[in-house]
């Protein structure tokens, strides 16, 4: 028969249900290859790697897959490794922060330390700075008032001064005994000044302002005072009865320098005074005293 002429054989009923169960059968493996390349890739996503495809095409007799136990133990031990060292590297890094941190905390508490040092000396210096201003504003206002007193000491000098009397009288109450050049038996040559008689103990003062120069005992004139005066003058009190001066004192006009009495030559209490121009030869005291604004 030739090729033209054949006929396809009628399938049976029978034989048409094999090929329809062989048809099933084919479905189904392809099914289970699936979902076995499903299984093998959740277990590659769950140790973290790619799963090898396994393909059903051979039939559920002969699906194979490229990863076998061993390997998908190895990618599993991977990922728990790779989780190990990203745990220890998050543990390193947060220790690296924390002691950044620390590091940060004292480097800031040494600079506020350091801030409140630097503050406390800033106020102690600004302390004592005002101190030693307050002082010295102190010192000066005595140093000021010390000054004013002193000036004021001179000025109330000065004009006690010019009040003063340039020439008094050598004593008071007195009445006066003998004058100068007069003769007679009490002196061995004529007498050399003006005796001003008056109680024992009446105050003898300088008749000018000077220094004291002697305030001694003296033979026949007793205990005896002199004093020099501004132009060379001296004047001498002679017979007294006790000293209120020493060698180097300065008198004024008036002061006492002494007191009456009956010591040396003499027959009755009095002060025999003298004037002695540039220190030498006595003078007449009376127009000398006359000529300096004074009557005995």
């Amino acid at each position: 028969m030739s090729e033209a002429g054949r006929t396809t054989p009628r399938r049976t009923p029978a034989g048409a249900r094999r090929v329809a169960k062989h048809r099933l059968t084919s479905r189904r493996s392809s099914v289970r290859g699936v979902q076995l390349v499903g299984l093998t890739a959740a277990l590659a996503a769950a140790a973290g790697t790619s799963a090898v495809a396994i393909s059903p095409s051979a039939g559920p007799a002969n699906a194979t897959t490229s990863a076998t136990a061993s390997q998908l133990d190895a990618m599993t031990a991977a990922r728990i490794e790779r989780r190990d060292l990203a745990s220890r590297d998050m543990a390193r890094f947060d220790l690296s922060l924390e002691s950044t941190r620390k590091a940060q905390a004292d480097a800031a508490a040494v600079a506020k330390a350091r801030a409140a040092k630097l503050s406390a000396n800033a106020n102690l210096t600004q302390r004592r700075a005002l101190a030693l201003a307050a002082a010295k504003a102190q010192a000066a206002l005595k140093a000021k008032a010390v000054a004013a007193a002193a000036a004021k000491a001179k000025a109330e000098a000065i004009a006690k001064a010019k009040a003063a009397p340039k020439v008094v009288l050598p004593t008071t109450g007195y009445h006066l005994t003998a004058g100068f050049g007069q003769a007679g038996g009490r002196w061995a040559n004529n007498h050399t000044g003006l005796d001003f008689a008056a109680p024992i103990g009446t105050p003898i003062d300088s008749v000018m302002a000077g220094e004291v120069i002697q305030a001694d005992y003296e033979g026949a004139y007793g205990r005896q005072v002199k004093v020099r005066h501004a132009d060379g003058t001296v004047t001498s009190y002679s017979h007294m009865s006790a000293f209120t001066v020493s060698v180097g004192d300065t008198v004024q006009a008036g002061d006492q320098v002494g007191a009456i009495g009956v010591t040396g030559n003499t027959t009755g209490p009095h002060v025999h005074f003298e004037v002695l121009p540039g220190g030498g030869d006595p003078i007449d005291p009376k127009p000398w005293l006359r000529e300096h604004g004074v009557n005995p």
